[in-house]
């Protein structure tokens, strides 16, 4: 298997459907079979940062529908042709000597040669939609509980989101998980948090965390349906058709303009959603912080 070009991906600007050329169709360890193409508007799960599920959909070519059970990112090094998928691939995401590839999973091998002929690809357009409204909710979520967070910082922490708050969200991130019916962000904070400035305690100024809860949830809340009202128009900027460029989700905003890194899809406007809501909840030992956020859909 020669090196394969670099995969172009159309989902960043919402697509669903696409046709491309079959490059090649690789056998993978667990049984199954990945079918890459030149170009797809499949999202594949990110191998770095798996937040968002991958998109599952169709292919068909020659007339034959297969079923795309799973969509994963793939990486092939310019000194070995084997296709690496996940905790295997040994380099950087990006790295520009390799190729980097969306495999579109079948259950089995399929009964025809698929390499040269031209694919129709579908994904799954209600699943993607669910996914799109969780992945913006994500966003607008930590802008909007970095605001609610921003009085309990005692010192400036170094790093700041799109409005000039202390970014609570990328500073105690531990995990963040999104479905077809909520996004679910995990905060630490524990000493490394605090040694930043972050006050978990009861201070003059407010009360601990744990009491305040009820209060922050109620502000985070109040600020996500006043941005849903406004119909916030969204976009992803990304500088080319690569799955490795490097893309921006965009969101008009009442207050400004606001941008935060992300390979995910997104919605259009957030007039898409009717509800938009989360529900914060503190662990039993107060060192971490999880967000629910779920949208409902317009």
């Amino acid at each position: 298997m020669t090196l394969l070009p670099t995969t172009h991906v159309s989902f960043p600007a919402g697509a669903v459907t696409g046709e491309s050329p079959v490059l090649a169709v690789h056998p993978l360890a667990d049984g199954r079979y990945a079918v890459v193409t030149e170009a797809t508007p499949f999202h594949p799960l990110d191998h770095t940062w798996p937040d968002q599920p991958a998109d599952l959909g169709s292919l068909t070519v020659g007339g034959v529908e297969y079923p795309v059970v799973d969509c994963l990112t793939g990486a092939v090094g310019p000194a070995d042709p084997a296709v690496l998928v996940g905790s295997d691939i040994p380099v950087r995401r990006g790295d520009e000597e390799w190729s980097w590839l969306v495999l579109h999973v079948l259950a089995a091998e399929p009964a025809a040669d698929l390499v040269g002929q031209v694919a129709a690809l579908r994904v799954d357009a209600e699943r993607r939609g669910l996914l799109s409204a969780s992945h913006s909710g994500c966003h607008l979520l930590a802008l909007a509980l970095n605001a609610a967070l921003a009085a309990r910082w005692r010192k400036d922490p170094g790093r700041a989101d799109a409005f000039g708050n202390p970014d609570f969200d990328s500073l105690a991130m531990a995990s963040s998980v999104m479905d077809t019916e909520a996004s679910t962000d995990v905060y630490r904070l524990g000493k490394s948090l605090r040694k930043k400035g972050f006050t978990v305690e009861a201070t003059e100024d407010f009360p601990a965390l744990t009491d305040a809860l009820p209060a922050l949830t109620e502000a985070v809340n109040t600020q996500l349906a006043a941005w849903v009202a406004a119909d916030a128009p969204v976009r992803i900027e990304v500088p080319g058709p690569e799955l490795t460029a490097r893309r921006q989700w965009h969101c008009e905003l009442p207050a400004g303009p606001a941008e935060i890194a992300c390979g995910g899809t997104h919605l259009h406007r957030l007039g898409e959603l009717a509800e938009l809501r989360t529900e914060l909840l503190l662990s039993a030992d107060g060192s971490e912080l999880t967000a629910v956020t779920r949208p409902k859909r317009a």
